[in-house]
């Protein structure tokens, strides 16, 4: 058999990466997929064998941080390195772009490839669901919460930057125009909150306070309907959402492991309530 070949991935890549990743019950990345080939501060990664491609993973840099994420490889090629391979590629590319701290959120199959490169758990994200809800007409809209616009930009990464630790203003810019995107200000006209939503259905969730977010997620609620469900995704850090939550009747569902490598990150977890997806924060 030949050896595999890392390389960086390209248009004519997205599909065959998408399709494998359906194949290996890891959801629809397609949309994702395309979205990474066409920023400059993500990098995603492929391994092709014999013409066809057999492992991803995705590298996106924002600023002090760097995300690693999408480390996958077909069944059939694993036990081979590729998983460590890829995951040294989405590294190296994140240290040209002057990444310092890097992120990952690990499967339990990846965990111990991690683990021999330096990194280390330093949390848990914990999420939650609840179906959506119909409109009331007896209810008064919440007036402080309109769509996200440009003009939000900047605002928007302040706080995203206090919550994060890390500058993603480019990720924020890049999803305006998105439905569902959303901008809570207060009476003085602060910004409290934002929701950004990604065009492959993830989306950000970040609140300067636990009234703030659950107002967002409300409005997030009102505009899913009874028919959708709306996922939030905590860290573990942020106990008092975390109760807010469940006393409002969301439920737990599913814990991912955060593992970092490198200095910590100067970060307000209680702040941050729903990430894009677990390749880009």
């Amino acid at each position: 058999m030949r050896p595999a070949t890392i390389r960086p991935m390209t248009g004519a890549d997205v599909a065959p990466a998408a399709e494998l990743l359906r194949r290996g019950s890891w959801g629809e990345r397609e949309s994702f997929f395309r979205y990474a080939v066409e920023q400059p501060f993500v990098r995603p990664v492929v391994a092709e064998r014999d013409g066809a491609v057999v492992g991803t993973g995705v590298a996106s840099a924002h600023g002090p941080a760097g995300w690693v994420g999408t480390v996958f490889v077909a069944e059939s090629q694993r036990g081979q390195g590729l998983g460590r391979a890829l995951t040294e590629a989405a590294v190296a590319e994140l240290g040209a772009m002057g990444c310092r701290t890097l992120v990952l959120v690990a499967t339990d199959l990846g965990r111990s490839v991690y683990e021999r490169l330096g990194f280390e758990t330093r949390t848990f994200y914990q999420t939650l669901e609840l179906e959506g809800r119909p409109a009331d007409e007896s209810e008064a809209p919440d007036d402080a919460i309109r769509p996200f616009a440009a003009s939000d930009v900047d605002e928007a990464a302040a706080l995203d930057a206090a919550a994060t630790g890390e500058r993603r203003r480019a990720v924020l810019a890049a999803m305006v125009g998105v439905d569902g995107g959303l901008a809570l200000r207060s009476g003085a006209g602060t910004l409290d909150g934002y929701v950004l939503r990604a065009p492959w259905g993830g989306g950000a969730t970040v609140a300067s306070s636990t009234g703030a977010a659950l107002r967002l997620l409300e409005a997030r609620r009102l505009r899913a309907g009874p028919e959708h469900v709306v996922r939030a995704g905590l860290p573990i850090e942020n106990q008092a959402g975390i109760a807010a939550l469940e006393t409002a009747g969301w439920r737990r569902t599913w814990s991912a492991r955060r593992m970092e490598l490198g200095p910590r990150l100067a970060w307000r977890p209680e702040w941050l309530w729903g990430q894009f997806n677990m390749a880009i924060g």
